[in-house]
């Protein structure tokens, strides 16, 4: 690796120039008592970047490195690590591992030597790398670190019961391209399956009930393994007597249930659950509410968008979709997306309120429907008046006091990006437009209405959260934290620097057009007399 275009690591936190236009990242750290200085390119790789850092840690491939932010934080160890200063510097740390023991599968070798051979023949008669055999290149480099850093294993648990026995016994499949949406399913049940006995760290089980949580590390399988997580350390198993058997196939019937779309896939609905769940304890509505309304809150939020389409309301109702003319343009997603989760629960094998009194299944039944209908944002100001009226008086003993603030909780998690650290929030803004634009695109080309906030055209990723979080984001979550002042450091204040952020990005932006745009002005006339 060259090292001026490699990643860069000094003693001592020195410095060391890069070549001319090198756009440059630096990170300062903190390991084995000394202060270090890291610099690398923007467009370094994953596994560069974590070689930079072995090597500051003066640490062997089968050691699993762990970084912590200046709160104390488990961060993400790749090039999205945020530029820092030696006031705020990061802390590495080196934990060894007996997986070294553990040799690397022949296959894999073997796969990334046909890999390279064919790369070069590709080369030869086209003199590029075609896009499908790179994506395949860093499936497997990326499945190769994984064995190596055991990052993600080490995460939910190295061991089973005494921590004897290593597990899962069959290294994970990278994801490939040519499995069908059912066989990538059922690659996701066996790997779901296999991992569910393992012990979830207690670190890890920490951070899940923190919106600093970070969805972008796990894996679809190791997400289920989480949700289930959830479902037990509430205790929802033993009260409401759900078998881990049912449990574990409605949670993957969820899963199979989102789509492959750019934002309100299952990835969304992991995080939103995530949210949640934060939210139960971080309130300590454990001792406020009952158990099976922890439940309809939990299980709404795991169901809220069941089989999204990526196309809103207004594009069902003015295109005039089955949905719409079924839901007669009422709520047409949201009405769906209970109507999937209940066909879900009515297969015996999935259904978790199986063994509930008729009762308890109408009141669950009837919560949840609330609770998703309510995500409906043609209902924001209605739902949230009405919880400033109820919030100075709020009595938790009162049903429909309860009934409002649970449609609360599950609005502000269905929202709720903007309340995480801004390296787990962004992408998903990112996300949010890609799908957004989808949308404007079909508009314009079916000749409807075309959306405002979703016309690539018109909307910026600045203008498009500066509004969001002024008018939509914050006046919520500043009349839940009245309610629950704990919040405030957890979801307002992030949600705070979020609109700086922004409304800065925002100023720059246009700071920049209007300097083009004398330049433009300022050059002199050509052609013509």
């Amino acid at each position: 690796m060259s090292l001026s275009t490699g990643p860069i690591f000094m003693s001592g936190a020195g410095h060391v120039p890069h070549g001319p236009g090198m756009t440059t990242k630096i990170i300062y750290f903190m390991v084995n008592g000394k202060l270090e200085k890291a610099e690398f390119g923007c467009d370094c790789s994953a596994a560069d970047v974590k070689d930079l850092f072995r090597a500051a840690a003066e640490v062997e491939p089968h050691h699993v490195l762990k970084m912590y932010n200046w709160r104390g934080s488990v961060v993400n160890i790749s090039p999205r690590l945020e530029a820092n200063t030696p006031d705020s510097c990061y802390r590495l740390e080196a934990v060894a591992s007996d997986l070294h023991s553990v040799p690397m599968p022949p296959e894999l070798d073997s796969m990334e030597h046909r890999l390279n051979h064919l790369e070069t023949k590709v080369i030869e008669d086209v003199g590029k790398t075609p896009d499908a055999i790179f994506e395949l290149k860093s499936q497997v480099e990326s499945f190769k670190r994984k064995l190596e850093s055991v990052k993600h294993l080490s995460w939910m648990g190295l061991f089973k019961g005494d921590g004897n026995q290593h597990l899962p016994k069959t290294p994970l499949k990278a994801r490939t391209p040519q499995l069908s949406v059912q066989e990538e399913h059922q690659r996701v049940r066996m790997k779901f399956l296999n991992m569910s006995s393992l012990q979830v760290t207690g670190e890890v089980r920490e951070l899940l009930k923190t919106p600093i949580f970070d969805n972008w590390q796990w894996e679809e399988a190791e997400m289920l393994v989480l949700l289930q997580v959830m479902y037990t350390d509430l205790d929802f198993l033993t009260a409401f007597h759900i078998e881990l058997e049912v449990l574990q196939n409605f949670l993957f019937q969820v899963y199979c249930h989102y789509n492959n779309i750019p934002f309100h896939n299952f990835q969304h609905c992991f995080c939103v659950t995530q949210m949640m769940y934060g939210l139960i304890w971080l309130t300590d509505l454990r001792n406020k509410l009952g158990r099976v309304e922890l439940l309809i809150m939990l299980t709404s939020a795991l169901c809220h968008d069941l089989d999204h389409p990526g196309y809103n309301n207004v594009y069902q109702i003015n295109a005039q979709t089955d949905l719409a003319l079924r839901y007669n343009d009422i709520s047409p997603l949201e009405n769906h997306h209970c109507a999937v989760a209940f066909g879900i629960l009515s297969k015996p094998e999935c259904n978790i309120l199986k063994n509930l009194s008729s009762e308890q299944y109408k009141h669950i039944r009837g919560g949840m429907i609330k609770c998703i209908l309510a995500t409906d944002m043609a209902r924001h100001n209605e739902i949230l008046n009405r919880f400033k009226v109820l919030q100075p008086v709020f009595d938790f003993t009162n049903r429909e006091h309860k009934e409002v603030l649970m449609k609360i909780m599950v609005k502000v998690s269905d929202i709720s990006n903007e309340a995480r650290p801004m390296e787990v929030a962004e992408p998903w803004l990112d996300c949010l437009l890609q799908e957004f634009f989808n949308q404007s695109d079909s508009e314009k080309l079916k000749g409807l209405p075309v959306t405002p906030f979703m016309d690539r055209d018109k909307v910026s990723k600045p203008s498009s959260q500066t509004n969001f979080i002024r008018f939509v984001l914050l006046p919520l979550f500043t009349e839940l934290t009245k309610l629950f002042p704990c919040l405030e450091q957890h979801i307002l204040e992030p949600v705070r620097r979020a609109l700086d952020y922004y409304s800065d990005m925002e100023r720059a932006s246009k700071e920049v057009k209007e300097e083009e745009e004398e330049e433009e002005e300022a050059k002199p006339p050509t052609g013509g007399r």
